[in-house]
C-alpha cells in the first residue's frame, strides 16, 4: 500500500516556485486537478473501471495511511521497522559516508528517522510525495530533528521520470545518491510498471548510486486477507475517501456511502487487490459525464504485488541494478533489498 502510478512518458508538470521554512528548498510540481478530472473520467469509462491509487494521498488519506500502519494487522510497517534497526550497521556500511538520501514517497518520518540516524555523516536528504502539505510538514519535521543534513523536498508524481534541481546543496564530494523506498510501495506497480520505475530511479541516482526498497513478500494468504482488513476499519476509510476526494475537488455527484470496501488476495496474480463495491444499483457524475454501476460492480482502486527474494531480484536486475544484500525478518514476512547501480 502506497501508490503513485504514472507512465514515464507522461508530460512532466509545471514548477511553481515556494518555500517552506526549514527546508533547503521546495519544489512544487504537483499535478494540477484537471489530471485528476481527466484520470477519473478515463477510469471510470474503462471496463473495469478503476482509478489511480496515486489519488489516495491527499492530506485525509495520507493521515489514514499512517493510522492503517499502527493497526495490529497491517504487519509490513513494524517488521521493516524491526528489521531496518537490526541491520542499521550493515546499511550505513555500504552506503558509506556522505550520502545524499532520496526518499520516494514521505510518509510519517518514522523510517527515515532511523535511516539517517544509522548513517554515517549524511550530508543530503529530498522527500518526493504527491501529498503537499503532508510533505511539507515531514520534510519540516526532519529538518529539525537534523540540523546538519539539508533538507529538501519536491512535490511531485515521483512515478514519472524528472531529475532532481540542479543545485549546490546536493553536491556531495564525497558520497553518493542512495534511493529509499520502505513500505510496500513498489507492490502497488503492475510488473512491468515497477520495471520503468526502477529504471527511472536508476538514472536519477546517478552512476554509483543506490537503492534501499522494501519488498512484501508471499506468504500465507489470510495474514495478507486480515492485513487489508484491519478490525477497527481503518483500510476502509482510507479506500472509501478516494470518494470523498472526488465530491470535495471534483463536485463530483456520488454517495460514499453507496459503497463499500473490498479487499482480497488473488493468490494466481500474487497480488492484493483493493476495489469499492456498488452497493445496488447507481450513478457517479462528474460534470456531464454520467457513469452507472450495476449492484455489486467495483471500482478497482489499487494491486498491492507480492514478491518471493528471486522474483524481485530478477525485476531489478532488468532495471539496471545488481543483486546487493538481502535481508527478511525471522517469520519471512517482509524483506529489505540493497540494489547497486550496474555503472
Amino acid at each position: 500500500m502506497p501508490a503513485r502510478q504514472r507512465t514515464a512518458a507522461a508530460p512532466r508538470p509545471k514548477f511553481r516556485a515556494e518555500t517552506a521554512e526549514g527546508l533547503t528548498f521546495f519544489h512544487d510540481y504537483a499535478p494540477p486537478t484537471e489530471n485528476f478530472r481527466q484520470d477519473a473520467i478515463e477510469g471510470l469509462s474503462a471496463t473495469p473501471k478503476t482509478i489511480s491509487p496515486k489519488y489516495f494521498y491527499d492530506e485525509i488519506g495520507s493521515q489514514l495511511f499512517d493510522q492503517i500502519c499502527e493497526t495490529k494487522e497491517y504487519y509490513p510497517t513494524r517488521t521493516e521497522i524491526a528489521l531496518l534497526d537490526d541491520i542499521s550497521d550493515e546499511i550505513a556500511e555500504l552506503a558509506g559516508e556522505e550520502t545524499t538520501v532520496v526518499e520516494f514517497g514521505s510518509g510519517s518520518s518514522v523510517k527515515i528517522r532511523r535511516l539517517l540516524e544509522s548513517l554515517k555523516d549524511p550530508a543530503h536528504y529530498v522527500a518526493l510525495d504527491i501529498s503537499k502539505e503532508h510533505l511539507k510538514k515531514s520534510a519540516q519535521k526532519i529538518a529539525h530533528l537534523f540540523p546538519d543534513v539539508s533538507v529538501g523536498a519536491i512535490c511531485a508524481d515521483f512515478t514519472a521520470e524528472m531529475p532532481l534541481p540542479s543545485t549546490e546543496s546536493l553536491k556531495s564530494p564525497n558520497g553518493r545518491r542512495l534511493g529509499f523506498l520502505p513500505g510496500s510501495t513498489i507492490g502497488n506497480f503492475q510488473p512491468k510498471d515497477a520495471e520503468d520505475f526502477l529504471g527511472n530511479a536508476h538514472s536519477l541516482l546517478e552512476p554509483g548510486g543506490a537503492f534501499l526498497i522494501g519488498v512484501d513478500l508471499k506468504k500465507d494468504p489470510d495474514i495478507l486477507n486480515d492485513a487489508y482488513n484491519d478490525a477497527t476499519g481503518v483500510t476502509a476509510k482510507f479506500n472509501l475517501n478516494l470518494l470523498r476526494r472526488m465530491k470535495r475537488e471534483l463536485n463530483a455527484d456520488l454517495d460514499p456511502d453507496g459503497f463499500e470496501h473490498l479487499a482480497y488476495y488473488n493468490e494466481k496474480a500474487g497480488r492484493i487487490e483493493m476495489h469499492l463495491k456498488s452497493c445496488g444499483a447507481q450513478d457517479i457524475r462528474i460534470g456531464d459525464r454520467r457513469f452507472s454501476f450495476d449492484d455489486g460492480e467495483t471500482i478497482h482502486t489499487e494491486n498491492s504485488y507480492k514478491y518471493h527474494v528471486d522474483e524481485f531480484t530478477a525485476l531489478a536486475e532488468k532495471a539496471g541494478f545488481k543483486k546487493g544484500r538481502i535481508w527478511t525478518d525471522s517469520n519471512e514476512l517482509f524483506s529489505v533489498h540493497f540494489l547497486e547501480s550496474h555503472g
